[in-house]
């Protein structure tokens, strides 16, 4: 049995996974509902897929936050200790998290290879140029964004789709959560 792949991904409402303004994490959207969900989705069993840039934020953020920090929300540490694969040609020696390997070598064949052999389904959050590899190889079973509601358009970073290939996508599951941020799950399929 095929183990499933999620590209989990936070947005603006025009596309990016990241700000430099002084929004805050979540862009201050957050509240508990998202906070619940969150913490829902990651108590279910799971491999963590990551590129390198993203593992190290990971790693750099939790390192530095204080107690009541968001960056220690109840569902970053349940993720920070499921099984984590960091897909990566440069990283090397020891890892900070637990039960993390490293996979050296091509992404799309790494994923491939861990859908095959995992018992778990494999989720990824943020890594957008790895997930980006993956839905061009028909890697990606769901694209789930959890939209905020604010646009970007000076203090936006991290265009989540730039240079991707086009999609169709097929709604799964959609949700609102705190009456204003969107949470949208899409089955991706190559356009032809």
């Amino acid at each position: 049995m095929t183990a499933t792949y999620t590209f989990d991904v936070f947005a603006s409402l025009d596309g990016f996974g990241a700000h430099s303004g002084d929004w805050g994490g979540y862009w201050g959207k957050q509240g508990p509902e998202l906070l619940e969900r969150r913490a829902r989705l990651y108590d279910e069993p799971a491999r963590m897929v990551f590129g390198a840039t993203t593992y190290q934020g990971f790693v750099q953020a939790i390192a530095t936050s204080k107690a009541h920090d968001e960056v220690l929300d109840g569902w970053v540490a349940r993720m920070h200790n499921l099984p984590t694969t960091v897909v990566s040609r440069t990283l090397k020696g020891r890892l900070a998290w637990p039960n993390t390997t490293i996979a050296s070598g091509d992404a799309v064949e790494i994923v491939a290879r861990l859908k095959e052999e995992s018992d778990v389904p494999l989720r990824s959050h943020g890594s957008l140029a790895l997930n980006r590899a993956l839905l061009a190889a028909g890697l990606v079973d769901r694209v789930q964004v959890t939209i905020f509601p604010v646009i970007n358009g000076k203090t936006g970073e991290d265009p989540i789709f730039a240079n991707a290939e086009d999609f169709d996508l097929e709604l799964l599951e959609a949700r609102t959560l705190d009456g204003n941020t969107q949470e949208l799950s899409y089955r991706p399929t190559l356009h032809s």
